[in-house]
């Protein structure tokens, strides 16, 4: 089988459908190498003194991991001086990162999640990237937060990559989905899946049981109908996963379908969910609708939502498309 590199992939999909200009496939490419700048830290562990508490804590007031603040390093390293961003954001800042003066300014805004899975880092688990690219409004002088809040519909590229048995990258361009693994010992991406599609119909969800005494109504008859099997009115035997990496458990839907659920919850009312909008929801829901899934926040897409500021919370429910609808509809009724 030809070996098909990340970089001969974004030049084919550009002659192919006019989508990524040489900027942007340059700045896609920078995201993967920091990637797999991240994977080889990741894969050090404890050898390379990275595990454990960094005793500090982001602006969602968690704490951070080491690997957090160094993924986050990392990401804003390998971004500012290539000349393809105006700005960037990053779900471990307050604020948004404009290119320092000293850099050209492209035309890009880059958001990030830059690990995903926390809880994960110390038990090797599964854990990621998450990524956006925005195109900065026209004329842009000095780049504002008001600049990124865009509604993922308007988004040009997002991604994840999986530090996993292997370490691979999810893309998305808006013309399917694509794969691509990390081939270790030859340091380059290669082109693994194409088009990558979510089955309609699935026996499987995801999410996070131990809240089940906080779930509001809807959330609580969707799961209750999935676990009453074959005997209730869902007709089917469901199975649930839940690995606590939304990269991971992402993932897995992508490659056999399912439905993952992140639901706003009674134990903090006020908030509209967990999960933030810009950084992991909009990314995750381009890329499983650019695969044929769907990704709502139980009232409307997702894609279509207004971000008011940079770190909005959203619920989240996303993956094979007609549970998703579903879960979607027993809201919309409650």
């Amino acid at each position: 089988m030809k070996r098909i590199s990340l970089t001969q992939h974004l030049v084919e999909e550009q002659r192919l459908n006019n989508n990524i200009p040489a900027e942007l496939r340059l700045l896609i490419e920078v995201v993967a190498r920091a990637c797999k700048t991240i994977s080889h830290a990741v894969g050090k562990g404890a050898l390379g003194e990275v595990l454990g508490s960094a005793d500090t804590e982001n602006i969602q007031g968690e704490v951070q991991k080491k690997l957090d603040v160094l993924s986050n390093e990392i990401l804003l390293e390998a971004n500012e001086w290539g000349g393809h961003l105006a700005a960037m954001a990053s779900e471990e800042m307050e604020h948004i990162h404009p290119i320092p003066n000293r850099y050209p300014k492209g035309e890009y805004l880059l958001l990030f999640d830059p690990l995903d899975g926390s809880s994960n880092i110390d038990v090797n688990v599964s854990i990621g990237t998450i990524f956006s690219v925005l195109k900065a409004p026209d004329g842009l002088g000095a780049p504002t937060e008001q600049d990124f809040l865009q509604a993922g519909s308007r988004q040009v590229a997002a991604g994840y990559a999986v530090y996993g048995p292997q370490t691979i990258l999810v893309l998305t361009t808006g013309h399917g989905v694509n794969c691509f693994t990390l081939d270790r010992e030859m340091g380059s991406w290669v082109l693994t899946q194409r088009g990558m599609q979510i089955p309609e119909d699935t026996k499987e969800f995801a999410i996070n049981a131990s809240n089940t005494r906080h779930w509001y109504p809807p959330v609580t008859r969707y799961v209750d109908e999935m676990q009453a099997g074959v005997t209730g009115p869902l007709k089917k035997d469901f199975n649930m996963r839940w690995i606590a990496s939304m990269v991971a458990d992402v993932h897995r839907i992508l490659n056999r379908g399912g439905v993952f659920m992140y639901p706003a919850d009674a134990r903090e009312p006020e908030k509209a969910g967990k999960l933030r909008l810009m950084y992991e929801a909009n990314p995750m829901a381009f890329i499983v609708e650019q695969a044929g899934g769907a990704a709502t926040n139980g009232q409307q897409r997702i894609l279509d939502i207004q971000p008011e500021k940079l770190h909005q919370r959203v619920a989240v429910f996303l993956g094979s498309k007609n549970e998703v609808e579903r879960v979607t509809k027993y809201h919309q009724e409650a």
